[in-house]
């Protein structure tokens, strides 16, 4: 397995409070991990074919300009964290462009605000930040306004599928290079109706679930990695939430779908409302940690 943090990290900014916080506590990841950091904000293109070529270089310009301003906001917080950054300006679709950028440069983590400047949005996390998280072939850190990124220790979620043994492996990984411990934790999730119907079917679940929680036990024990088992019965989401509370959870490390065909938030209901309803950063794992 592979034991290592993170070295190119983008981290999209877009002027919400909650993207200043996502860069203020990306540049303290960088700070201390000595990584590099670049930082980028998107406008979109003014392309309005009514319009004279004077007025839609003016209305470009002054969303240049907005743009600007927003990576100027972004440097004095990069000061006041003594840190190097790159900045990018770009024109474009910001889902397309800042995943275009990761790829194209060979990031390993993209670090984003859970919402943006959109008001009208009523999702749980931004359609942008979704997105994102939905087509990233790289991993993806939401951080939530008013939290701060450590690493001490991990919530798991686990479930047996592919994806979550992904995230155990990262966050074993990450757990072992900063000395931290990891809390893995399965859930049985089914009606009450189903538990009085199915009271066997309910007691082999759970027993598979000790099954799941157990072998990445085994697997970080062998990495010399602290780690607490749990199994709960309940609905998914609000059994991780609140454990990540009760437990003073750092980061909740959880799996993604991979990357769709077509383009589409594709991560999943439960991560979804994990990442909308958290009071602590999530991290989105879409890549193997070994």
């Amino acid at each position: 397995m592979t034991v290592e943090r993170y070295r190119k990290i983008l981290v999209a900014v877009d002027g919400s409070e909650s993207s200043r916080n996502a860069f203020r506590q990306a540049c303290r990841i960088v700070r201390h991990d000595k990584s590099w950091i670049t930082t980028l904000t998107v406008v979109p293109p003014y392309q309005d074919q009514f319009q004279t070529l004077n007025i839609r270089e003016k209305v470009s310009g002054a969303l240049k300009l907005e743009g600007q301003k927003i990576l100027d906001d972004i440097s004095t917080v990069a000061q006041e964290e003594d840190v190097y950054v790159k900045f990018r300006l770009e024109e474009g679709s910001p889902v397309d462009t800042i995943l275009d950028v990761a790829e194209e440069n060979f990031f390993d983590l993209i670090v984003t605000g859970r919402r943006g400047k959109n008001r009208l949005d009523r999702s749980l996390i931004g359609t942008v930040t979704a997105r994102i998280i939905g087509l990233s072939t790289c991993d993806v850190l939401v951080v939530p306004k008013n939290t701060t990124v450590a690493w001490s220790s991990l919530l798991v979620p686990i479930d047996g599928s592919s994806y979550s043994a992904s995230s155990a492996q990262r966050a074993i990984g990450l757990a072992k290079a900063y000395g931290a411990s990891i809390k893995v934790i399965s859930i049985v999730d089914v009606t009450e109706e189903f538990q009085a119907q199915a009271p066997d079917a309910v007691e082999n679940l759970v027993s598979q679930a000790w099954q799941h929680v157990d072998e990445v036990g085994r697997k970080a024990h062998a990495m010399d990695v602290p780690a607490e088992r749990f199994v709960r019965e309940g609905e998914s989401f609000k059994v991780i939430t609140d454990m990540a509370r009760k437990q003073g959870t750092d980061i909740i490390v959880m799996g993604s779908h991979g990357r769709t065909g077509v383009k589409r938030l594709f991560m999943g209901s439960v991560t979804e409302k994990v990442i909308g309803h958290a009071a602590c950063p999530v991290l989105v794992v879409k890549t193997a940690g070994a």
